[in-house]
C-alpha cells in the first residue's frame, strides 16, 4: 500500500469526516450530541411508549389490583427494553464513526465491492479527526455508558426487590 497524494480519493459518503457529520446531524444519533436534558427525554419517551407493551403484558400476568407492586416492578423492567436497545444503537453507530476517524487508513470502494482501495490519511487530517474522536466523540460514547450502566443498575434493583415481594 503507497501513500497517495493529500487529494482525498475516498468518495465524499465514505469519508469519515463526513460519515461524522453525518451522524451528528441524524434525527435519531444525534440524540447523543443534544444537552443533558434533550437526550434524556428520548429516553424517557421510549420507556414510556414500551409501557403500552409492557403494561398489558405485566397486567395479564400480576392482576394490578391484586398484587400492585409486581405488576408495577415487572412493567417497568419490561418497558425499560426498548431504551436499552436505543442506547445500544446509539453506542453502535457512535463507536463506528469514531473508529474510522481514528483509524490511519480509510478502506473506500469507489464504484462497488469488488473495487476495494485504501487510502492512507494525511497526518494533518489524522490529526484532526484523532482530536474529534478525542473531544467530541468519546464523551458522547461516556455519556451512553454511563446511561446504560443506570438503566441495568434499576434492572438490577427491580430484580433485588422483586425477591422481597
Amino acid at each position: 500500500m503507497k501513500p497517495t497524494s493529500t487529494r482525498c480519493p475516498v468518495p465524499p459518503e465514505q469519508q469519515p469526516i463526513n460519515e461524522y457529520q453525518d451522524i451528528q446531524g441524524s434525527w435519531f444519533y444525534s440524540w447523543a450530541v443534544r444537552d443533558l436534558q434533550g437526550f434524556v427525554r428520548p429516553i424517557v419517551w421510549l420507556w414510556l411508549v414500551s409501557w403500552l407493551i409492557s403494561g398489558p403484558v405485566s397486567a395479564a400476568s400480576f392482576p394490578p389490583q391484586k398484587v400492585l407492586l409486581k405488576f408495577l416492578i415487572s412493567g417497568a423492567v419490561g418497558a425499560t427494553a426498548l431504551p436499552v436497545l436505543a442506547l445500544l444503537q446509539l453506542y453502535i453507530g457512535w463507536i463506528h464513526v469514531g473508529k474510522r476517524l481514528k483509524d490511519k487508513t480509510v478502506p473506500y470502494e469507489e464504484s462497488g465491492w469488488y473495487d476495494g482501495q485504501v487510502w492512507l490519511k494525511p497526518d494533518e487530517i489524522a490529526t484532526r479527526d484523532r482530536l474529534i474522536v478525542d473531544y467530541q466523540v468519546k464523551p458522547l460514547l461516556k455519556r451512553i455508558q454511563a446511561s446504560l450502566g443506570i438503566l441495568v443498575s434499576c434492572l438490577l434493583a427491580g430484580s433485588l426487590i422483586w425477591q422481597f415481594v
